[in-house]
């Protein structure tokens, strides 16, 4: 087979047309695969590895992936004249009498080696996995879980239900203001069902059921927004976040306020579609206040040293994420070593029956991602990302410099947010922050902001753009209220358009 003249295939001189093609189309299969989850019947963790599987077998077929040692503990590259030994040029590694190793041909051809470091023989499919992400994951997880038996979620959810008073109005702006910090801190899932929870509890006791459909619709809506707010809310600003060099503080901080007015609009918009409105009279005020005191923050707490113990964690833990770009020896070992050493340390409350909280891990999530970085890797050197990536620039001009223009920012955030609402996001975020690191896009480009918040706020489109309003849809319909698919897309829209108008504003005007 060969390359096609003067098309987008011809910059890849080593890898045939047909070979892009067929790798090409086993990734829209893959899309349509994860938007059909729910009919195949079949987790993503195993609709993704199956693809893997396909995948590696025929890379290795096509002779297009790299099967060089892989060279680690590596701290530079220097040119051969400058290290003091031999060189051999064979198949294998360079050595040198200074301790220095060269694995890779590519480091061959440009004259330089790796010093200080060795070579280790390797899986290719181990190196394409990220482990960063996966330590992040697993780690937050892990700590999140452990301190919640402490009972200082609840705790706090229920301590803010009695500041309301019972007050319709004033409780849909605290649980709203909940959802978005629990979303941000914890992750979105966890969040929807500690405040849908207790969302339904609550106005069950205080007679105001009637209110629990519209509560649920936006509390969903708003977890993908709290899942804006930091670095680590959610997997595709970690993916992305990562790609693109954004410290945690920088992310925060340029976030932060869309979050907060986008936060204030959709309350407001819930607030006069559902028709949630104050207690006119005293004697309303009184008895809803009642209610609301006979709720007790103390039923979950078992322990009040671990409660303390959980408090403080949660708190070193925020602090230590959001600076450990700045920290001496932490930064060197990053955001993932963070994660699992904080998860560790909160595991030593239960250490002799750990492994119960092993087994509530979301392996098929971890799985999910192992096994996506995979398929992303084999693409990439079958040049199907190369492929796309020259479409995007086609699309995007001047996609390299600063800033970019406002077409650009626009089709790519609008876009990723219809992608996202019928399929799963993380796959789409990966994919696209790929691309956008191979064609060199700067770290401060509006472009990867177009992405994080498209991929976030898709997921308010559909009930199935993210696992957090699918959440809200299961607990919606557990309290036996009607919302079909079609009915719950007719009550999003207005919510969707505004946040997505919104966003593309915010971007275009303060992160270009």
């Amino acid at each position: 087979m060969t390359n096609f003249p003067g098309s987008l295939f011809a910059s890849l001189d080593h890898v045939p047309a047909g070979v892009t093609i067929l790798f090409g189309c086993l990734l829209v299969g893959l899309v349509l695969c994860l938007a059909l989850e729910e009919k195949l019947h079949a987790k993503k963790s195993l609709i993704v590895g199956m693809f893997a599987i396909v995948c590696l077998l025929l890379a290795t077929g096509f002779g297009i992936l790299p099967y060089q040692p892989v060279i680690v503990g590596s701290h530079s590259l220097v040119e051969h004249s400058s290290v003091d030994g031999e060189y051999h040029d064979d198949e294998h590694a360079v050595n040198f009498h200074a301790d220095a190793t060269v694995g890779d041909e590519a480091g061959r051809h440009d004259s330089s080696v790796h010093v200080e470091g060795h070579e280790i023989s390797m899986p290719v499919y181990i190196p394409a996995i990220d482990w960063g992400v996966i330590a992040i994951i697993l780690g937050s997880s892990l700590f999140v879980d452990v301190t919640s038996k402490s009972g200082l979620f609840t705790w706090i959810a229920i301590k803010v239900t009695k500041r309301s008073g019972g007050d319709p109005l004033v409780l849909l702006w605290f649980y709203g203001a909940m959802t978005v910090i629990f979303s941000a801190v914890l992750n979105n899932v966890t969040a929807m069902i500690i405040v849908g929870s207790l969302t339904a509890v609550s106005l069950e006791r205080l007679n105001r059921k009637q209110l629990l459909l519209g509560f649920l619709l936006i509390e969903g809506l708003l977890t993908n927004i709290g899942g804006l707010l930091t670095l680590i809310s959610s997997v595709p600003n970690i993916i992305v976040g990562t790609a693109a060099g954004i410290s945690f503080m920088t992310f925060f901080v340029k976030a932060a306020p869309y979050v907060v007015v986008s936060t204030i609009v959709t309350l407001w918009m819930g607030a006069k579609i559902f028709r949630i409105q104050r207690l006119s009279t005293d004697e309303q005020k009184q008895e809803a206040a009642q209610l609301v005191a006979g709720f007790d923050e103390k039923d979950g707490i078992e322990s009040w040293s671990f409660f303390w113990f959980g408090a403080i964690m949660l708190c070193l833990f925020i602090i230590t994420i959001a600076t450990t770009s700045v920290l001496p020896i932490v930064s060197d070992l990053q955001i993932g070593f963070v994660a699992l050493a904080f998860g560790c340390i909160m595991l030593l409350r239960f250490k002799s029956e750990v492994d119960n909280f092993y087994k509530a891990i979301d392996w098929d999530l971890l799985g999910f991602f192992m096994a996506l970085f995979i398929v992303i890797y084999v693409m990439e050197h079958a040049g199907v990302l190369n492929v796309i990536g020259s479409g995007i620039e086609s699309v995007l001009t001047d996609l390299k410099a600063t800033p970019a223009h406002a077409t650009d920012s626009s089709i790519l955030l609008v876009g990723a947010a219809l992608f996202s609402s019928v399929t799963d996001n993380i796959p789409l975020a990966a994919m696209l922050a790929n691309i956008l690191s191979s064609l060199g896009t700067p770290t401060d480009s509006g472009l990867w902001w177009s992405i994080i918040f498209g991929a976030n706020l898709g997921g308010n489109i559909t009930p199935i753009g993210s696992a957090s309003t699918l959440v809200a849809v299961t607990i919606i319909h557990k309290h036996k209220l009607h919302l079909t698919f079609g009915t719950f897309v007719k009550m999003a829209a207005p919510y969707a358009a505004v946040q997505i108008l919104m966003a593309t504003i915010y971007v275009l005007l303060f992160l270009r």
